[in-house]
């Protein structure tokens, strides 16, 4: 399953064990609590929550939804700004978005209403009889997606309920991106990925068809005269390197290649579980691949970082649940060199402790050798370069790692459009991808209509 660390030996416990250690970070709220976790909501006039969305969910209404009684309209009004209401309402930061705006969230309460939780028990607690939302009359035009995740999905979705017809073209065998392969299994576990997507394809319209990527058998170039527009929500699919030599050496792989395998296996007890691990990076994937570890039953996992802890992109709560699953961090050490065995495979790394010397990062001169069977690296991802056959690929690609788009995700060459990671707009979150992929979605319909899609 993961080759690199075959040598490893499996997790200690059972399947069910396991299992047990991936459940729902949080419980759902009950109906009562629910309840009266609407009721402590104000329903603000230009609510800050609201404003705070990079979806632009109406928090107060679907509250006030709840309060009444009425799960189906709050889900509805969710849904409609946010096709993935479901696992935003499990993965998304609000502790920094909606509920760290609510005006609950002061120095004499310190509570925000609990949005995230709330959410969440609308969408899973509503009952459709059908799909939502009804298709307008067909345009007769096709759009071509190029990823089926979060901005791709959320882009097809947008555009089937505009009347268009929609080729999603995915690399993977599952539809899903991030929410099916790279988020912690305690955030969105069991099939819940693969649930959402189905329910997103029943408004019909949208085909999906796997085994396509671009750059090998799918060109850039190809779609753009076949179709009448394209959407690319690439996401970011390659792992940065570390510089270190080794680098490849069994026990030393992308975390995000691991929390993969993990989403994907139906036995966990068969997945190779290193009894001490280090995880570099600070991010919310290093902190996803640190608590997995232990879950799964490590000893010892250390999360390296070289700055400190005022530097680290993950949230304060996801911080705190790698310190509730007794994670641990140490900041201000830059790796160095990897250890090994005889066999050349990894026993642990050396680091240089790290100091910040007028306003910039300084290595002190003084090193530090941290044991373990495996090296995570969580150190963020990059675009894989395109094609050099694609002369269309190169032309977007040629501004580095992201592709550059204008306000309405329209790319320099006309008729083609991006969003989501693979774009240097905004934060790089689910919740993100799926607004990149619904505003897309608009200026593509409207682009087409207005007959501007393409070059005259």
């Amino acid at each position: 399953m993961i080759e690199t660390l075959q040598h490893l030996p499996p997790a200690a416990d059972s399947h069910g064990a396991l299992a047990a250690q991936f459940t729902d970070l949080a419980p759902p709220l009950t109906s009562r609590q629910a309840a009266i976790e609407a009721a402590r909501c104000l329903y603000c006039y230009d609510a800050p929550c609201m404003r705070a969305c990079p979806t632009g969910i109406d928090v107060a209404s679907f509250i006030r939804n709840i309060h009444d009684g009425n799960i189906n309209g709050a889900a509805i009004g969710i849904l409609k700004a946010n096709i993935f209401g479901g696992s935003c309402a499990r993965v998304c930061p609000t502790e920094i978005l909606c509920e760290d705006a609510c005006v609950r969230n002061h120095y004499a309460e310190r509570e925000p209403v609990k949005i995230g939780l709330l959410q969440r028990h609308a969408v899973d607690n509503a009952r459709f009889e059908g799909h939502p939302f009804a298709r307008a009359p067909s345009t007769g035009k096709t759009i071509a997606v190029v990823g089926a995740g979060p901005a791709g999905l959320s882009c097809a979705h947008r555009l089937a309920m505009l009347g268009h017809d929609v080729v999603v073209f995915e690399a993977k065998p599952k539809a899903g991106g991030l929410n099916e392969y790279g988020i912690a299994k305690y955030k969105l576990p069991g099939d819940f990925a693969q649930q959402e997507v189905d329910f997103l394809l029943s408004i019909g319209g949208i085909d999906i068809q796997y085994g396509q990527a671009l750059g090998d058998n799918l060109q850039l170039q190809d779609l753009h005269a076949r179709f009448d527009a394209v959407f690319l929500g690439l996401g970011l699919g390659a792992s940065r390197r570390l510089g270190l030599t080794g680098e490849d050496a069994p026990g030393l792989l992308a975390a995000t290649d691991y929390i993969a395998a993990l989403r994907q296996a139906d036995d966990l007890s068969r997945l190779p579980v290193p009894r001490r691990a280090i995880v570099i990076g600070a991010g919310n994937t290093a902190i996803d691949m640190a608590v997995q570890l232990k879950r799964l039953g490590a000893d010892e996992v250390t999360l390296v970082y070289r700055r400190g802890f005022d530097a680290m992109s993950a949230t304060g709560h996801e911080i705190e649940i790698a310190k509730t699953n007794f994670v641990r961090i140490r900041t201000w050490a830059s790796p160095l060199e990897v250890l090994f065995d005889g066999l050349g495979r990894v026993i642990g790394m050396r680091f240089e402790e790290t100091r910040m010397d007028e306003g910039r990062l300084a290595r002190t001169g003084a090193f530090i050798e941290i044991a373990a069977d495996a090296v995570f690296k969580a150190i963020g991802q990059a675009m894989a370069p395109p094609s050099e056959l694609d002369a269309l690929a190169q032309e977007l690609w040629r501004d580095g790692e992201r592709i550059a788009v204008d306000g309405a995700l329209r790319t320099r060459v006309p008729g083609i459009y991006a969003g989501g990671d693979c774009v240097a707009l905004g934060q790089d979150l689910t919740v993100q991808a799926v607004q990149h992929g619904k505003l897309a979605a608009l200026a593509i319909h409207n682009d087409i209509l207005a007959g501007a899609a393409w070059p005259t």
